[in-house]
C-alpha cells in the first residue's frame, strides 16, 4: 500500500490496531480490535470517532457572498444564497444530462463558503469549481487540515467537556470552537443518522485532539465498516453506488434537496447544468426510483444483486445498489432502483442471489430513524 496517501492521523491508527485497506486512494482503517459489529452498535449506543481526512475540504471566496453564493449556484441545484452564515447545507454537482457528479456539503462563512466533496470525486470537483468560478471568485484547496467525524448520541457531552459552546450548536450549524484551547471549525452533522459533528483541524493538531477526544468515556475509534453499514441503516447514499453521473436526483428520491426556489416557477430557477434534464423529472416523473429494500431471510442482498417481480420467470425490474447487515436492527437492509411501479412499500419482489431468487420486500427509508438535534 506505500503508492496510497496517508491521512494525519495514520500512525494513532495503527497504534489503536486499525486494520487498513485501500479506499479512494488512501490507506484507511475499516475496523478496529472491537469489530464492525460492535463499533456500528457502539455509535448508535454512545459516541463513535472517525477519520474522514480523506474527504476534500475547499475555501470558495470573493468580492462578497452574493458573489459567491451566485457563482455557485451555476454548479448545483440548492439555495445557496439563502443560506445564513453559520449554516450548512447538503448540495449535488450536477451534469449537463442532469446525472450526479458528486454529493457534497457546503457551508458558509462569514462571505466565504466551506466545501466539503468526496474522496474519490475531489480532484474532479476541484477541477470542475476552478473552470466554472474563476477568476470571478477563488477556488482554494484546503492541504493542510484533517476532518474527523464524532457521532452518536454522546457526541454533544463528550464534545462539550472540550467546549460548552458545542451544546447550542443544532443540526446543520457550523462555526468555531475552541477544543480544549485547539481551534477548528466544526458542524452538527455527519453521515451515520446519529447526531454528532464534523470537525476540520490543523494537521499539526489532528493527532492531539483525537487523542484527548478518545480519553472521553463513552468515545471509541470507529472504521468505515461500521461508517457504511451506519449511513446505510439511516437511508443515506454512497456516491458511487447509489448515485452517479447518470443518476439524476429525481430518480435518487433527493427532491427534497432542491430548495423550491431553484426549481420550475422559483426565483432563482434552473442555471446549473442538466437543469432542465431534472426539471423535466420532477414535472414528469421518472422510470425508476432509489428504495429500501428488505430482504426476508438473513442473507444479505449486496451491490448488484438483480431484483425480478416473480419468484421464476417474470421481468427484471431493477438491481441493489448498497446492502449488508443492519446490525441495530438485527437483519440484513439494502437500497436499489426499482421501476417507478414497483416502488411502493411493502411491494414484494425477488432478488437472485447465486442463482437463488429469494424475497425481497420494498421499504420505507430509513431503517433507522434520524437523530439529528433540531
Amino acid at each position: 500500500m506505500s503508492d496510497l496517501h496517508q491521512t494525519p492521523l495514520y500512525d494513532l491508527h495503527l497504534e489503536l490496531g486499525g486494520k487498513m485497506v485501500p479506499f479512494a486512494g488512501y490507506s484507511m482503517p475499516v475496523q478496529y480490535p472491537m469489530g464492525v459489529m460492535k463499533e456500528h452498535l457502539h455509535t448508535r449506543s454512545h459516541a463513535g470517532l472517525f477519520d474522514v481526512s480523506h474527504m476534500g475540504q475547499v475555501i470558495v471566496s470573493g468580492a462578497s457572498w452574493e458573489a459567491v453564493a451566485t457563482a455557485f449556484e451555476t454548479l448545483v441545484p440548492m439555495d445557496v444564497l439563502g443560506l445564513a452564515d453559520g449554516r450548512q447545507r447538503y448540495g449535488l454537482f450536477t451534469n449537463d444530462v442532469g446525472g450526479i457528479e458528486d454529493d457534497l456539503m457546503f457551508a458558509r462563512r462569514g462571505n466565504d463558503l466551506f466545501v466539503v466533496v468526496n474522496a474519490a470525486c475531489k480532484g474532479a470537483d476541484i477541477a470542475r469549481m476552478k473552470a466554472a468560478l474563476e477568476p470571478d471568485v477563488t477556488v482554494t484547496p484546503i492541504d493542510d487540515r484533517a476532518l474527523v467525524a464524532l457521532q452518536g448520541p454522546g457526541a454533544e457531552a463528550a464534545l462539550a467537556t472540550l467546549d460548552p459552546k458545542a451544546a447550542d450548536m443544532r443540526f446543520m450549524d457550523f462555526g468555531a470552537l475552541s477544543l480544549d484551547g485547539i481551534e477548528v471549525w466544526a458542524s452538527r452533522s455527519g453521515y451515520t443518522g446519529e447526531d454528532g459533528y464534523e470537525i476540520s483541524v490543523a494537521d499539526k493538531d489532528a493527532e492531539t485532539l483525537v487523542r484527548r477526544l478518545l480519553a472521553i468515556e463513552g468515545v471509541e475509534p470507529i472504521g468505515l465498516g461500521a461508517r457504511d453499514s451506519l449511513r446505510l441503516e439511516a437511508g443515506l447514499c454512497l456516491y458511487g453506488n447509489d448515485v452517479d453521473a447518470q443518476t439524476n436526483p429525481v430518480e435518487a428520491s433527493l427532491n427534497w434537496a432542491i430548495q423550491k426556489i431553484r426549481r420550475a416557477g422559483g426565483a432563482r430557477e434552473g442555471g446549473y447544468p442538466g437543469a432542465q434534464t431534472v426539471q423535466a423529472a420532477f414535472e414528469d416523473g421518472v422510470a425508476r426510483k432509489r428504495v429500501g429494500l428488505s430482504p426476508q431471510g438473513r442473507a444479505p442482498m449486496r451491490e448488484g444483486t438483480q431484483l425480478y417481480d416473480a419468484e421464476e420467470g417474470g421481468r427484471l425490474v431493477g438491481h441493489v445498489t448498497s446492502g449488508s447487515f443492519g446490525p441495530s436492527i438485527g437483519m440484513p437492509v439494502a437500497m436499489g432502483y426499482v421501476g417507478a411501479e414497483y416502488a411502493g412499500v411493502d411491494t414484494a419482489l425477488w432478488g437472485e442471489v447465486r442463482g437463488k431468487r429469494l424475497p425481497v420486500n420494498v421499504a420505507k427509508l430509513p431503517f433507522v430513524a434520524a437523530n439529528f438535534k433540531r
